[in-house]
């Protein structure tokens, strides 16, 4: 079971509790607050709640944190308070023990094969007793292995020692314990820390999280933290997720783990993951896999759309004033009501109209349709981003980097910036070049499975063509790689050049060698056909000496070392479709295939065979 104990301050405990921070004046000042805290000492007055830490991937629990506090309307409710004062008081460990005892009363219910976060202290984790209170007795009696505890350790605390306290950290990776880094981004001792203790997880501070979907910034960081856990093995979390933005970024990005208030908040009841949360998870991460494979001209722009702050055409300008003021990353707001897009307001020329003369006096009183721009740039969901790139472009040069609005069935649905279409265009064209074949060019085997993949699990009529090069190794010794490479670039160009004669949707690809794929939307591919073997025929002659056109055949040593007679390259075609029958995966399509090739071989002339 892994349960997250947050003795430190919690960010999620701040939409809960506006108590003022007690300082060390305070403390020391009002003996009652002393008084108060060994009453709860005493009394056991601690509640737990538990929030949960689950995958990114597919929304499974990971783990629980259990947020402790005080008695409810206590000044010492706030965790921040209740620790400070303990720290004061030297009651520290009194108050960790009394709150992980009652968390692990409390989490009984927890999956027993989740992970058990501990926030400790760097201050306490070296002490005899914290030491002592972490016994196998003690772990046993909740039934709880010490391979499922993380020890997790905040940045923000300095750490006097840090090589007492590396040495203290290792005996306990050494019993089994795992280590997380709390708060990272949040203070400065961080990377320090990270490159001294090698932890197990890093947990993102809150306020990296915060509007990551609109912070080139903090993606851009971010991303880099996620590639820094790739090549070292450490698991990152991101905390305080609070927007559907936000939690699409850091998928997008990669992130394992995640929590916050859009996920659960926090509750005394270990409560289940709203099915919904894992829907939209695991339709995010297809969504994700699906671009990784695709190019700007197939992929939506509704895909890489997000939503935005909107504001009504009857507000005022002074209320457009004050949600720019308050999200200083904002450029512009959608002018929307009951779901129609009337307008956009960007901030540049929202600010420049207040400069005016008489600005503030003209707009901020009056409805902001004085100030919006009546027809924005607005596209429909099922657009390609290569599309909507070139609309973005030949827009006036005044207007190039304003909003581009997002509708569905007529609906706004939210919007892209150029930004956005610059960033995905680029990361797509790079990622899909990771697939083509180096010598044609075509999509290679990653890419040809998934698109056979896709055909086999739909209900579209298609029909598969593999083509393959007879006698084409032999050519290779003859001839040399140099000339065999020609060779096939000349019959991926054919192909290319006869199916774009075809006027059906189609998909070319470059198995590897001389083997090539075809997928066609059809079963009338007879022409089709006919036109690759044509144009290979009469191309093919210029890849031979005129001696051996004329003869007919090539000189070549067989695998015996004997000399025989080998004929000009020809091309055989092996077609099958689901016309007549379905396929239960690609595999059982490629045997089928397999088959249907073998005795297209049979024949020594260019042929091809449809099943």
């Amino acid at each position: 079971m892994n349960v997250l104990l947050d003795y430190a301050p919690d960010r999620d405990y701040i939409h809960m509790s506006s108590m003022v921070t007690l300082s060390y004046k305070d403390i020391i000042g009002n003996k009652s607050i002393g008084d108060e805290l060994m009453d709860i000492l005493e009394n056991n007055q601690i509640t737990t709640s538990f929030q949960p830490i689950i995958s990114l991937k597919d929304g499974s629990v990971l783990g629980y944190e259990a947020l402790s506090r005080g008695p409810s309307g206590s000044i010492l409710e706030s965790p921040a308070n209740l620790f400070d004062v303990a720290r004061v008081y030297g009651k520290l460990w009194e108050l960790e023990y009394l709150c992980r005892i009652k968390a692990l009363e409390n989490s009984a219910k927890a999956d027993s094969r989740s992970y058990f976060f501990l926030n400790v202290d760097p201050d306490i984790i070296n002490d005899e007793k914290f030491k002592k209170g972490f016994t196998k007795e003690f772990l046993k009696k909740f039934g709880i292995d010490p391979g499922s505890i993380v020890f997790e350790i905040t940045e923000k605390n300095s750490i006097a020692d840090i090589n007492s306290f590396k040495k203290t950290i290792d005996n306990y990776k050494d019993q089994g314990y795992k280590i997380a880094i709390d708060d990272t981004g949040s203070g400065y001792s961080g990377l320090k820390l990270i490159t001294e203790i090698h932890p197990h997880f890093i947990k993102l501070d809150m306020s990296l999280i915060r509007g990551l979907d609109r912070d080139g910034l903090k993606y851009a960081l971010i991303k880099t933290f996620y590639e820094f856990c790739l090549v070292t093995d450490i698991k990152l979390i991101a905390e305080g997720i609070e927007t559907e933005n936000e939690l699409n970024a850091l998928i997008d990005i990669g992130i394992n783990y995640g929590q916050g208030y859009y996920i659960q908040k926090p509750s005394e009841q270990i409560l289940d993951i709203n099915p919904d949360l894992i829907k939209l998870i695991k339709s995010r991460n297809a969504m994700k896999r699906e671009l990784y494979y695709s190019k700007p001209s197939t992929v939506l722009v509704g895909d890489i759309s997000r939503t935005s702050t909107t504001i009504k055409p009857s507000e005022t300008g002074s209320v457009a004033l004050e949600i720019f003021t308050s999200n200083p990353s904002l450029q512009g707001l959608p002018v929307v009501e009951n779901g129609k897009l009337t307008g956009l307001i960007m901030k540049d020329k929202f600010y420049a109209k207040l400069a005016t003369q008489y600005g503030f006096a003209l707009f901020l009183n009056r409805p902001v349709t004085l100030v919006m721009d009546n027809r924005p740039l607005a596209v429909d969901y099922e657009t390609t981003i290569d599309t909507v790139s070139k609309l973005a472009m030949t827009r006036n040069e005044e207007n190039l980097y304003d909003y581009i609005i997002v509708e569905k069935d007529s609906v706004y649905h939210g919007i892209v910036t150029v930004k956005d279409l610059l960033e995905k265009t680029t990361e797509l064209e790079v990622s899909y070049a990771k697939h083509l074949n180096p010598l044609s060019g075509l999509p290679g085997n990653i890419l040809i499975e998934n698109k056979l993949k896709e055909y086999v699990e739909s209900s579209v009529p298609f029909t598969v063509l593999y083509l393959d090069v007879d006698n084409f190794k032999t050519y290779n010794d003859v001839y040399g790689f140099e000339n065999g490479d020609r060779m096939l670039q000349f019959l991926g160009r054919t192909i290319y050049d006869c199916i774009a004669a075809s006027f059906c949707e189609h998909f070319i690809g470059h198995i590897g060698g001389d083997d090539f794929v075809i997928i066609l939307e059809s079963y009338d591919v007879d022409m089709v056909c006919q036109s690759i073997i044509s144009a290979f025929e009469k191309g093919i002659r210029d890849f031979y000496s005129k001696e051996d056109v004329e003869r007919g055949f090539i000189l070549a040593k067989n695998r015996r070392g004997e000399e025989e007679k080998f004929g000009l390259a020809t091309l055989s075609i092996a077609g099958i479709s689901n016309k007549t029958r379905s396929y239960k995966n690609i595999y059982e399509l490629a045997e089928q295939a397999g088959k249907l090739k073998h005795k297209c071989k049979q024949v020594w002339t260019s042929v091809y065979m449809i099943e």
